[in-house]
């Protein structure tokens, strides 16, 4: 149990019980995760009686791993506080096919996306979205924009009945249009290739 009277997440049972196994003592394991040191050494019982799969009932279900309890640790050790580029990979974020390849160099195992995705989910991680923000973005010109600037063209646009639509370049795509409202059959001629026999 975490000091503050929440419950321990599935991720702090299994930090807890990595960071023992790299040599550290319950005592800094508790100050490290802000949890008692009755928690850790609970948690290092149930590990050490039944592996990962006693510290989650996320771990226990569904098909065994192909990476025993000793691999998963090193793994989730590998990946959480680190960067691709650690591993000479030339991106910064992780993805499951960044992760196969980690697993295959480090264990010599091939495995498959979908079962990347649930090792990683018996790990306790879940997919997460980069926030998108231009490094070089001046929260001043910011605050303008959203105070001053925007509502003056919103007030325009409302004046003359216009609609206002923003453009992300990141999320452009040629199958991506704008039309009006009820014209179903278009934008699917537009967003795929029409079947055999269709017109």
């Amino acid at each position: 149990m975490a000091k503050k009277g929440r419950r321990a997440t599935v991720e702090e049972r299994i930090r807890a019980v990595q960071l023992m196994e790299d040599g550290r003592s319950p005592d800094e394991v508790a100050d490290i995760l802000g949890v008692s040191r009755s928690s850790v050494f609970d948690w290092q019982r149930k590990y050490r009686e039944g592996g990962l799969a006693e510290l989650s009932t996320k771990f226990a279900s569904g098909r065994p791993t192909v990476l025993s309890d000793a691999q998963m640790l090193r793994l989730y050790s590998m990946i959480v506080g680190k960067d691709p580029r650690q591993y000479s990979f030339g991106v910064a974020l992780w993805t499951r096919k960044i992760i196969a390849l980690l697993i295959e160099q480090k264990f010599g195992l091939s495995v498959s996306l979908p079962t990347v995705g649930r090792i990683l989910k018996k790990l306790g991680m879940s997919v997460q979205r980069p926030l998108y923000r231009a490094y070089q973005q001046d929260p001043e010109k910011v605050r303008v924009w959203k105070e001053q600037t925007y509502p003056k063209i919103r007030a325009m646009a409302a004046e003359v009945g216009a609609t206002i639509f923003f453009a992300d370049e990141r999320r452009c795509a040629p199958t991506t249009m704008a039309g009006p409202r009820g014209r179903r059959s278009d934008r699917r001629r537009w967003s795929r290739p029409p079947a055999s026999g269709s017109r």
